[in-house]
């Protein structure tokens, strides 16, 4: 598929599948791509789980792009009913790694760390046609117990990052 094109079918379904050209122009048409397919589950997403899911996306498909060195990348979707789980895949069997973020906007290094503070888990699978790295979102706040108010309910923990060796198909 072109990174220009619009998707030849995009329905309800739980799962969205697209392959994309690994360049920066890819990064875009995903997040617009992604917006859509959110729009058209049901129960609909809230604000905050549809903002985060689309920033999930835009970073790992951005990390595919700029250290795979691949033609293409996979970006897969699924929905059920606590989550939205996010899966890129690319050439590179080289598992992502945090950077020192470059506070003069040349050079990136915040993009996993933040992948890995808005995902409950992440998950690296490595094998000899490259890597997956999957991120689930929860798909709503974590709820309140009797008596507490959103402020005052714990917050999430990062990610912990699991790296599987063998596990990615290409």
């Amino acid at each position: 598929m072109s990174t220009a094109e619009a998707p030849r079918t995009v329905t309800a379904s739980p799962v969205l599948e697209l392959q994309l050209d690994c360049r920066s122009e890819a990064v875009g048409p995903a997040r617009h791509l992604v917006g859509t397919y959110m729009a058209r589950l049901d129960p609909p997403l809230k604000r905050d789980t549809r903002e985060a899911v689309i920033l999930v996306v835009s970073e790992l498909v951005t990390n595919a792009v700029r250290h795979a060195g691949g033609k293409s990348c996979t970006l897969r979707l699924l929905a059920d009913a606590a989550s939205i789980v996010v899966s890129v895949g690319d050439a590179s069997p080289v598992p992502p790694r945090p950077r020192t973020p470059d506070v003069t906007g040349e050079g990136g290094g915040f993009g996993w760390s933040m992948v890995c503070r808005i995902a409950t888990t992440v998950e690296v699978s490595t094998g000899p046609h490259g890597k997956t790295v999957t991120a689930t979102v929860p798909r709503q706040e974590r709820r309140t117990g009797p008596g507490q108010d959103a402020a005052a309910a714990p917050r999430p923990r990062p990610a912990s990052t699991a790296v599987r060796r063998g596990g990615h198909s290409g």
